[in-house]
């Protein structure tokens, strides 16, 4: 993540891992949620935010879920249910529930699919937020498959040279596992940020630089700006322009749109009154395609030689996607995880007002 996204060190306050689940957990069971589903929208949100990935953290998504579990948009201990079922594929509804619950478990069915056919693909719509979809994505790879999940959620994207919002950021997420080196894990929207980046950016006081983001009118704003509320300024497709490539950013969200609504037989997220978000998960079984060793080992070479790679003077080192965040999550485990102060002081009057645990802080 750019620096101008990180709480600066005189705000920031460490909190341990452990205790950041629980109070993390508990708050979702005060909306309703059963203790395993708690438990998993808490493995989500704190293994984002372990990573670094603070934009798909506590402290920007845990408020608004609150908010939307409060005025009904999120449904509490929601019913998972499948509507169409194959070897190899299945459709589902998540029943209006969070992503971030819903999402671990079709990645699993996935997983399930793949092992007895080679390959699965699992979607899910009627659901809500999913979190950051790497982390649905790196189940798989755990399990020595490669993962794949995307999501549209959302109208943020103008498409190239629209001045109206067509498509969400819709990220995709891709994992692969290693031997010995970090796993591979690209995660990001098809978008220039997220729109979460635009958030996080008001509390930490970062700037928009030109190029990320766009008014109302889809017209780019090309200078650095004071970030406004989203909706005010919208990501712009990746490539910002039509000369940097944004028709790339723009097509590479329709993708997304395809593989997470109309295969599923429902419209694309253009067309609802209702704003619900659709997701798409699937595994490939590395040992129906080649020897799970031998792949390992191939992931080991090229993720070594891309760190070997000299770099271009100013910097010091290549990195691939997800090694930053792996040695940011060693750092947090050891550590503690760096909160913004006013978002401590969020969680202490959850605890005054929910009564869930209070959340300790790294001496």
């Amino acid at each position: 993540m750019l620096e101008r996204f990180k709480v600066s060190p005189q705000y920031q306050v460490r909190v341990p891992e452990a205790s950041l689940r629980e109070v993390v957990a508990a708050i979702f069971e005060k909306m309703g949620e059963s203790p395993e589903k708690a438990s998993t929208a808490a493995d989500t949100l704190v293994s984002a935010d372990l990573r670094g990935i603070s934009t798909h953290g506590v402290s920007v998504t845990l408020p608004v879920y609150l908010r939307y579990y409060r005025d009904g948009t999120i449904k509490a201990n929601s019913q998972w249910t499948v509507l169409r079922d194959a070897p190899g594929v299945a459709v589902t509804d998540g029943g209006h529930g969070l992503g971030i619950i819903t999402g671990p478990g079709a990645m699993r069915m996935a997983i399930e699919k793949a092992r007895a056919v080679g390959t699965g693909v699992v979607t899910v719509v009627n659901s809500a937020h999913s979190g950051a979809i790497g982390h649905h994505a790196m189940i798989a790879a755990r399990e020595n498959m490669v993962g794949v999940a995307m999501t549209s959620a959302g109208m943020y994207m103008h498409p190239t040279f629209g001045s109206v919002t067509r498509f969400g950021t819709n990220p995709i997420a891709i994992a692969a596992p290693a031997r010995h080196e970090a796993p591979f894990l690209f995660d990001a929207a098809t978008t220039v940020i997220a729109g979460n980046k635009i958030q996080l950016a008001r509390r930490v006081g970062g700037k928009m630089a030109p190029g990320w983001v766009a008014g109302r009118d889809g017209v780019p704003v090309m200078e650095e700006v004071e970030p406004l509320e989203l909706g005010e300024h919208v990501p712009l497709p990746l490539g910002s322009t039509r000369e940097g490539g944004s028709h790339k950013g723009y097509g590479l969200a329709m993708m997304v749109e395809v593989l997470t609504t109309l295969l599923s037989g429902v419209q694309a997220s253009m067309f609802e009154d209702t704003r619900t978000d659709k997701h798409y998960f699937s595994a490939y079984d590395i040992a129906a395609f080649s020897d799970v060793d031998e792949f390992r080992d191939n992931m080991d070479r090229m993720l070594h030689t891309l760190m070997t790679t000299p770099p271009i003077p100013g910097h010091d080192r290549v990195v691939y996607p997800g090694l930053i965040e792996h040695e940011e999550e060693q750092d947090r485990r050891a550590n503690g995880i760096p909160l913004h102060r006013d978002v401590v002081r969020w969680f202490e009057q959850m605890s005054s007002e929910l009564g869930v645990p209070w959340l300790a802080t790294v001496d």
